[in-house]
């Protein structure tokens, strides 16, 4: 088994798991992350390969060692936790130094130096919603045009801000479905862009101006959506992760070929405990992929979705899981 790379996961209430040889073996940080922390978002630096941001209930914090040791980073002036909870975080790929932290209650921040300072951004989503709080589950940086982002909120739909930041639409034309779970943009010609939700797959081949459904009730086998990547090296394949409720019994996880018309289920070693909440690439391999159900499991493919292995620790309740070269 290959072992030249380092797994994180971040959990809930259990902080962040480091493990430095794909998974053989893990450590469970303390430090500096507050006792009970709730870590709900990981993202790998675009352009220092052992660099790792994490984001959750207790602040935002940063590994340069692949997750062997970790910083917890000032915000707002260097008040350690002065940002609202972390749901998802997002780097800018051109200047590295800019990043975007998706927040409960809904709210985008940015920070020009590297998560030290932040400043709240006129958003404009919804506060409240139907479960109480909305909240910012996804954000993504075009890595054609850095001033292009896209934010999902969970229960608000998608935003789109063609300015760095500055500015925000809302993206609502055939988006039916606003309880949005994750976002992802495919570099395509032309550029599609993603949005699942409790029951759909909506796409957007300009920019989310307007959104069709990929009817994956007649399509998947479990309704429920969630995670999703595009393969680091090929827009044109996507994977996804699926369950049958937002916890659920079991999951699986699935993969496209051809934008969304057809779908194909992989061969995982064991049926997922739940529904299969998140995956991981880095443009390092695009071949390996991680996949994490919502309760404990985790599942890596060194070969694009042809086979997988179930990494033999399980954890409490996953939320993130990042991976990066060793």
């Amino acid at each position: 088994m290959a072992a030249n790379y380092s797994l994180c996961l971040g959990t809930a209430g259990w902080g962040v798991w480091h493990s430095p040889d794909a998974g053989q073996s893990w450590t469970r940080h303390r430090a500096p992350f507050p006792l009970n922390s709730r870590i709900q978002a990981l993202v790998a630096h675009p352009t220092r390969a052992h660099t790792v941001f994490a984001g959750g209930d207790t602040g935002l914090f940063v590994s340069d060692d692949g997750g062997a040791r970790w910083e917890r980073l000032a915000a707002n002036g260097g008040a350690h936790g002065s940002l609202p909870t972390i749901w998802s975080l997002a780097i800018d790929p051109v200047d590295p130094d800019i990043l975007f932290a998706g927040t409960r209650p809904s709210g985008v921040y940015r920070s020009r130096d590297g998560g030290r300072q932040w400043e709240a951004l006129a958003i404009g989503a919804a506060r409240e919603c139907s479960i109480g709080e909305a909240f910012v589950t996804s954000l993504v940086v075009d890595r054609d045009d850095h001033r292009i982002v896209w934010a999902g909120v969970e229960i608000d739909g998608v935003f789109r801000s063609m300015d760095g930041g500055d500015t925000w639409t809302h993206l609502k034309t055939g988006l039916y479905d606003p309880d949005i779970h994750a976002v992802t943009v495919a570099a395509t010609e032309p550029k599609r862009l993603y949005a699942s939700t409790a029951r759909e797959v909506f796409t957007s081949s300009n920019l989310g101006d307007t959104w069709q459904p990929l009817e994956i009730g007649e399509k998947w086998p479990l309704p429920y959506a969630r995670g999703m990547v595009v393969k680091a090296d090929d827009p044109g394949i996507l994977f996804a992760g699926c369950g049958e409720t937002t916890t659920g019994e079991k999951g699986h996880v699935l993969r496209t070929t051809d934008f969304g018309e057809s779908w194909e289920i992989l061969p995982l070693p064991t049926q997922p405990n739940a529904t299969v909440w998140g995956l991981a690439t880095h443009p390092a391999n695009a071949d390996r992929i991680v996949a994490f159900s919502l309760f404990g499991e985790v599942y890596v493919t060194e070969d694009a979705g042809a086979s997988w292995r179930k990494i033999a620790r399980e954890f409490g309740e996953i939320r993130a899981a990042a991976w990066v070269p060793n």
